[in-house]
């Protein structure tokens, strides 16, 4: 069995392991490499190396394990606040990447404030970002990185699942940037988009604030001509 693992589960568990508020991530990395070492766990490097993450060969999780141990594979159902309603996401966990980059930028509380920006009907609702100040200054300080693909795991870009852009920089391996989702509004799919973004959870409650937000209407870049703001993001299990 295999997951991964975000640093920044160690910190939310292990405050010291904070510097002047910022990830010290070689710290966190060292703390983490001889906490699994005493499972016997071995730890294999992202071989991109752009990411924040680790992958752990041989995990079994065991009661008081790390500290956090069973506590990565319960944490894949989010809920997002907006002024048109909620939507509630399972994330799937065999795109480890994409679950855990979600989960840690949830808990950072990125998206609170960010809008859906990109909105086309019949097609997907894209959020993640915003002309406000705060929200690249929210970026600056998280960090830049990519992650690496979560795809063929088997799922397509059927109407309410969640799936990520692509970075804008040249991208041969279909890395992802890690702050913008997108979900698809399309009652017939967007299919042609597979095998070049990961899809990486569901929508299982909310399909019509979906529906809502896609109605919205938009100026020619397709932004909304009404700021529609994500309030917050949770997770709910």
């Amino acid at each position: 069995m295999m997951t991964g693992v975000v640093l920044a589960d160690v910190v939310s568990k292990n405050p010291n392991y904070l510097k002047r508020g910022k990830i010290d991530k070689v710290h966190i990395a060292n703390y983490l490499k001889k906490e699994l070492r005493k499972h016997n766990y071995t730890i294999i490097k992202d071989p991109t190396g752009t990411s924040p993450f680790k992958l752990i060969e041989n995990f079994s999780p065991r009661k008081g394990d790390c500290g956090t141990a069973g506590h990565f594979w319960k944490e894949n159902k989010v809920r997002i606040y907006t002024d048109f309603g909620n939507i509630e996401i399972e994330l799937f966990q065999n795109t480890k990447f994409h679950r855990s980059n979600f989960i840690y930028l949830t808990k950072k509380n990125y998206f609170d404030d960010t809008q859906f920006y990109r909105v086309i009907n019949n097609f997907v609702i894209q959020a993640g970002n915003s002309d406000n100040r705060k929200i690249s200054q929210k970026r600056k300080k998280i960090g830049r990185y990519l992650l690496p693909n979560d795809l063929d795991k088997g799922y397509s870009h059927e109407r309410g699942m969640v799936s990520m852009p692509s970075s804008l920089v040249d991208n041969p391996y279909k890395m992802a940037s890690p702050f913008e989702f997108f979900i698809v509004q399309s009652k017939n799919g967007a299919h042609h988009l597979d095998g070049n973004y990961t899809v990486f959870g569901k929508v299982t409650s909310g399909i019509n604030t979906v529906d809502k937000i896609a109605a919205t209407p938009t100026d020619d870049l397709d932004w909304p001509l009404q700021n529609i703001y994500i309030k917050r993001v949770e997770i709910i299990e």
